[in-house]
């Protein structure tokens, strides 16, 4: 008879997923599977509706990253109203371009602070009633602090520009619909309510401090832990500048080989989705590698895999050091993927602080106007990776087709593997499920910061549940967590 444990907290991801663990006869890991058992309806309720409600609409599909569906979503109705990026109002440009990097920076330190560091400063095996962003305050109180400020900070700024923390508004098609006022410029650079962006820049360098110390003191694990070769994804300038908002798809393998680089609007030419029976979850890939071999990973650790350079100067250097690591290679161990993240989130304070003291922010050319077309693609690095949204509309304006292909879904396959890589090291030859099992499970998906339904959830239904089968198919144990 199955066997079920209750662990509480909850585990530490945004969403519900359930693993499946498959033996041959000699109790040997045969297989493992991660799986999506939510369904995300937005493709198709979303059809009928005007096309000028999309970025309103979509950005509901999630409490966590809406200004990414908000500003993907007004990308592609710019392409329907008839505008191009580049012929978006230079003022209106600024400012979704603020609003994005101030949702980089707080959704980062949402992730690392609040969801990664217990891991990581506790350890695998700590109890698990141990591994929760409380401790973490308790017994780094300076870490905890700068983390909750960092992402005040953040969302103060989408606040600012939007008009909420969630689920505010700021593009409209063709451009935005308010501009950036003096007084509003100055709360962020003064220092008095929150920290300055001065501030926010020390501290970024300060933590990258802290995790490269990590490493140099824990790289025996990091350097392994679900270690395993897999493609990368990311925007980039036509240069091959690191670009979060918009730009140019490039690819390369594990070896660094480029396997792609067009331009994004392209992307349906290059890229099929496979689905399987045991996930709402789809698996994107190359079409002319094929299933087997076109998979990517995206994200931060991707991002700093496929881009030749940042453009702003603190964040060029810890690149530079961070790929150092792996003598220019690409970057394949997951791990990395929080000191990526971190490099990131500098690189975002960089730039809110360049267009905070751009006058130009608060000019008010704000909207530019074309001739109406039936197709729009909006493509931008939300924090999780790489985000398409592509709308097809009739000529009374009522969208026809949407296709959504969230940051999470890219990195199905690599999340299947780092499962995978887990049950091998762990179970094998093992009949018990054990809770630090679980967990390192758990810490393999969640380098990913995956956002599994892409939708908003209820605080305290977010289970993660792990099932282990012999090998002639039944369930010999279960576990939950949550």
């Amino acid at each position: 008879m199955a066997q079920k444990l209750v662990i509480d907290p909850v585990t530490r991801v945004e969403g519900h997923g359930k693993v499946t663990i498959h033996l041959d006869d000699e109790n040997n890991v045969k297989d493992a599977f991660f799986h999506i058992v939510e369904f995300r309806g937005f493709e198709r309720f979303i059809q009928g509706h005007p096309y000028w409600e999309a970025p309103v609409l979509v950005q509901r599909l999630c409490g966590i990253c809406p200004v990414s569906h908000h500003l993907a979503a007004a990308k592609a109705i710019d392409q329907i109203v008839g505008i191009d990026p580049e012929n978006l109002p230079p003022t209106a440009t600024k400012l979704r371009r603020m609003l994005h990097y101030a949702q980089v920076l707080q959704s980062h330190a949402l992730h690392f602070f609040y969801l990664a560091s217990p891991d990581l400063l506790f350890g695998l095996d700590a109890p698990y009633e141990k591994r929760n962003v409380m401790q973490v305050a308790i017994e780094n109180k300076d870490l905890a602090h700068k983390g909750i400020v960092m992402r005040k900070f953040g969302q103060e700024l989408i606040k600012a520009l939007a008009g909420k923390k969630i689920h505010g508004i700021t593009a409209v098609p063709g451009g935005v619909h308010k501009t950036f006022t003096q007084q509003e410029r100055e709360y962020f650079l003064n220092g008095k309510e929150v920290p300055s962006i001065d501030t926010i820049i020390d501290w970024s360098q300060e933590v990258l401090e802290f995790i490269k110390d990590y490493h140099l003191q824990n790289h025996k694990w990091l350097d392994t832990f679900a270690k395993y070769p897999s493609g990368h994804l990311g925007l980039v300038t036509p240069d091959g500048d690191l670009d979060l908002y918009n730009g140019m798809l490039r690819a390369i393998d594990y070896e660094g080989k480029e396997t792609l680089m067009i331009k994004d609007t392209e992307y349906a030419n290059y890229f099929s989705e496979d689905v399987k029976p045991w996930s709402f979850l789809k698996f994107p890939y190359l079409k002319d590698l094929g299933r087997e071999s076109g998979w990517n990973r995206v994200g931060p650790l991707a991002r700093i895999n496929v881009c030749k350079r940042i453009d702003t100067p603190l964040a060029e250097i810890e690149r530079k050091q961070l790929k150092g690591y792996t003598e220019g290679k690409p970057n394949n161990m997951t791990m990395h993927t929080h000191w990526a993240r971190l490099i990131e989130i500098l690189h975002c304070a960089e730039k809110i602080r360049l267009l905070l003291h751009d006058d130009s922010i608060m000019g008010d050319d704000l909207r530019a106007e074309g001739v109406q077309r039936n197709e729009g693609i909006g493509i931008i690095e939300a924090p999780r990776g790489t985000l398409i949204h592509h709308y097809l509309v009739n000529d009374n304006g009522r969208i026809e087709r949407c296709n959504l292909i969230v940051s999470t879904t890219h990195n199905n396959e690599a999340m299947n593997r780092a499962v995978k890589w887990v049950a091998e090291k762990e179970l094998s030859g093992k009949k018990e499920i054990t809770e630090p099992m679980l967990n390192q499970v758990e810490v393999a998906i969640r380098a990913y910061d995956p956002c599994l339904s892409c939708a908003t959830h209820s605080l305290g239904q977010m289970p993660l549940k792990i099932e282990l089968f012999n090998h002639e198919g039944n369930i010999v144990d279960t576990r939950y967590k949550g």
